[in-house]
């Protein structure tokens, strides 16, 4: 017998609640992370720091990024092209690089568990590595374009971008089906991103040169 389809799931509307930006100098965003003050966002040969709260930004860092960015509690991850900067946040000193995984075909980054969270986004996968080596240690399998990762309450989330259509998607870490979708308005869509562990995503904006917090969604909320 051939098994039934599972039914789409339907995704409801992404809910923006600020935007930063466009900034000077800023021809698109890649990357964005956390630290649990500043978002961080990658933007070509620089990281800037902003401020959530008025949306300056306070710091600037020479180091190149054109992918996904992380932070770990004390240092920034950065790809740039084929490998994976471990970068001093107080100094943007480079110290240590791995071979990122797909060889400049990579997208998103995320820390969670000790471990780099890579997005691949034409293989559609993500995958966990060990950040002092490269090594691949886990492959989860995706059923849409990956761009930014973020590991949030034990959530997986990613953005997707493809064509015209771009959304915040909540999957099952063990076989990648997709649980939630938040759909970005026509337009709009989503780079990198990163929770601020509570319930704003920063999302990158791609060439548009802006960043946008999106509310996260909570268990049981309508």
């Amino acid at each position: 017998m051939s098994k039934t389809p599972r039914p789409s799931l339907p995704a409801r509307p992404a809910e923006i609640v600020r935007e930063y930006g466009p900034y000077d100098g800023v021809n698109a965003v890649h990357g964005i992370t956390h630290d649990g003050q500043q978002v961080w966002a990658a933007v070509g040969e620089r990281l800037i720091a902003i401020d959530p709260a008025d949306g300056r930004i306070a710091r600037t860092l020479p180091c190149a990024g054109d992918a996904g960015t992380a932070f770990d509690g004390r240092y920034l991850y950065q790809i740039a092209e084929a490998r994976i900067d471990k970068i001093d946040p107080a100094t943007g000193t480079v110290l240590a690089t791995i071979p990122a995984p797909g060889q400049g075909r990579d997208s998103g980054l995320a820390w969670a568990e000790g471990s780099l969270w890579v997005g691949q986004y034409r293989d559609r996968k993500i995958l966990r590595i060990d950040p002092e080596n490269g090594q691949v240690l886990r492959t989860i399998e995706t059923n849409r374009f990956v761009t930014g990762v973020s590991w949030v309450d034990g959530e997986l989330w990613h953005g997707t971008w493809e064509g015209e259509e771009s959304e915040i998607r909540r999957i099952d870490p063990d076989n990648g089906e997709v649980l939630e979708r938040l759909a970005m308005s026509a337009g709009t869509g989503v780079s990198g991103m990163e929770s601020d562990g509570a319930d704003l995503f920063y999302c990158g904006g791609g060439p548009s040169g802006t960043v946008r917090a999106v509310r996260r969604p909570r268990r049981g909320a309508n």
